[in-house]
């Protein structure tokens, strides 16, 4: 009964997080929020929350990994595939050497491999805080795909290089040969299990729902299984689990290309995902608030053990290690640029050289979240021997928390500093693309309606009503086409003319929905009939907003 309460206060306090986040009057990342609503709930009730490392693992980074491979976009991850490797494998090994020798040197009592786990786990970075902060001001396109695409391998390159040093911290002997062997059958297994998990699965669901019909819960409750799944298979056979995970939502997002799933299927899946994401970053962000006080009387002990009286230099402590990190991806940032560069001028290209600007926001938006926090916060509680505490635990779950609040602070006002001022250059490509694909399947959807309408009648009657109908779903899609093809002033006019319709409609909607609800209440129509027509206005409002 604990335990199921102790759930429901965490969800109640992610549900908060969000109402309080929009009501401050001061924009600040909701992260911070849900680790100061964290903290509250420390300070009034003793929750006794006991974090055991494999079951947090397992419960909170499948889910991520697997959602962060399935929605990132493809083209991006490889078109900028050299820039996003640069920075998801060379920069996490930079900042796992570096940063991890820095805070050994910084603090002697924390062993050296503890000292490298810290830095491995910190080197994660979260573009959905990235984006969340920056949401008010403009952000390069690109930009944005490359720090996508490096959170997404850098989550798996810098949790792996943790285990690593775990594994040295509690064996106490390290060699690189068997690394590098280790490493290989890790990330080989992984990916390979991940890929082949989600393709069995997602053909065998697809021949079912063909043979026997689809049913979206069904569908829904089988893509939140698939990341467990791959993630237990994985660890059972000794590979990376958070390589299947990755590499199970990669593979999802190719299976899912064939769009066999009905509409229906995909809307609701997409809405429960959003959920999720939702629900396992806030209640990762609201344990970590809630573990502070223990974690920082702990982190305290081990500051005096350093000869330290004063606990203030924990502050110190995080301060310099984020200076070092932001310090490590500038250099790392500025190299990579120039060897970019250097290569495109041997092979003749002519490529513009990015500002000052765009050099320091990608370095600034090496924001540390959820992943770094669920990923510390395994670190074993024990050594092998079952009853030796593992050493500086509490000093490092201490250190990556506030590494993480300081990231976000940093950047939520460094970031809509350095991108209000930054002028974007006209993408016109992507437009131009949507066009195309739009009056491209308006022709496809012509030519089934003129299909459908000379195999559809029966009788000349029915035969009369099809070429009818199929008159009006024609003029629709070839005004669809002219819009499309316009070109300058025209399309600026079928650019106002779609908001002013989009406007109407949007207006026409909300009040069919209050007609609907009043004849509810009235009780002119059934519960059942006014839960129908509300969810189809919510489909096309959906789609209005999100055009």
């Amino acid at each position: 009964m604990d335990t199921i309460t102790t759930a429901l206060v965490l969800a109640l306090a992610v549900v908060l997080s969000g109402w309080v986040s929009r009501a401050l009057p001061v924009a600040l990342p909701l992260p911070l929020v849900q680790i100061a609503l964290g903290a509250a709930i420390a300070n009034v009730a003793d929750l006794g929350v006991e974090l055991k490392p494999d079951i947090f693992f397992l419960l909170f980074l499948p889910p991520l990994l697997f959602l962060d491979g399935w929605r990132i976009p493809k083209e991006g991850l490889f078109r900028d595939a050299n820039a996003i490797l640069e920075l998801s494998f060379g920069l996490v090994i930079f900042t796992v050497l570096g940063v991890g020798l820095f805070v050994h040197w910084l603090i002697p009592s924390m062993p050296l491999a503890v000292a490298f786990a810290l830095a491995a786990v910190v080197s994660p970075t979260d573009p959905i805080a990235v984006s969340a902060i920056a949401q008010r001001v403009p952000v390069p396109q690109r930009l944005m795909h490359i720090l996508e695409g490096e959170s997404l391998l850098n989550d798996a390159s810098g949790l792996v290089c943790m285990q690593f040093a775990v594994a040295a911290a509690l064996t106490g002997t390290f060699s690189l040969i068997d690394a590098a062997g280790t490493f290989v059958w890790l990330a080989a297994g992984g990916i390979a299990i991940g890929t082949g998990v989600t393709w069995a699965v997602t053909r065998m669901k697809n021949w079912f729902a063909r043979t026997f019909g689809e049913d979206p819960g069904t569908q829904i409750l089988i893509s939140l299984l698939i990341p467990f799944g791959a993630y237990l298979l994985a660890e059972h056979l000794h590979c990376s689990g958070i390589l299947a995970a990755v590499a199970a939502g990669i593979t999802m997002s190719y299976a899912e290309q064939t769009g066999q799933a009905m509409a229906l299927t995909r809307v609701s899946r997409a809405a429960v995902w959003d959920t999720v994401q939702f629900a396992v970053k806030g209640v990762i962000f609201v344990l970590l608030g809630e573990q502070l006080p223990t974690i920082g009387a702990g982190a305290a002990q081990v500051v005096r053990d350093t000869g330290h009286i004063d606990p203030a230099w924990l502050i110190v402590y995080v301060m310099a290690i984020s200076a070092a990190l932001i310090a490590l991806r500038l250099v790392w940032v500025w190299v990579s640029l120039r060897f970019t560069l250097f290569r495109a001028a041997l092979r003749g290209e002519v490529m513009r050289k990015p500002g000052w600007r765009i050099v320091a926001v990608t370095a600034l938006a090496g924001v540390r979240g959820a992943i770094t926090l669920a990923g510390v916060l395994t670190l074993p509680l024990v050594m092998e021997d079952g009853l030796t505490p593992f050493p500086a635990r509490d000093l490092a779950i201490y250190l990556a928390a506030g590494v993480i609040i300081v990231s976000l602070i940093v950047a939520s006002i460094a970031l809509p500093f350095l991108l209000g001022k930054l002028q974007l250059p006209p993408e016109p490509a992507q437009e131009e693309e949507e066009d195309k694909a739009r009056s491209l399947v308006a022709e496809a959807a012509l030519k089934a309606v003129e299909t459908h309408k000379r195999t559809g009648g029966d009788d000349i009657e029915d035969a009369a009503l099809y070429a009818d109908v199929a008159a009006n779903i024609g003029d629709f899609y070839r005004q669809r086409i002219r819009d499309k093809t316009a070109d300058g002033e025209g399309r600026e006019t079928v650019r106002r003319a779609y908001e002013i319709e989009r406007e109407l409609r949007l207006a026409a909607i909300r009040a069919e929905r209050v007609e609907i609800l009043r004849l509810r209440r009235s009780r002119q129509i059934s519960e059942e009939v006014a839960r129908k027509l509300v969810r189809e206005l919510d489909f096309i409002e959906a789609r209005l907003m999100s055009a």
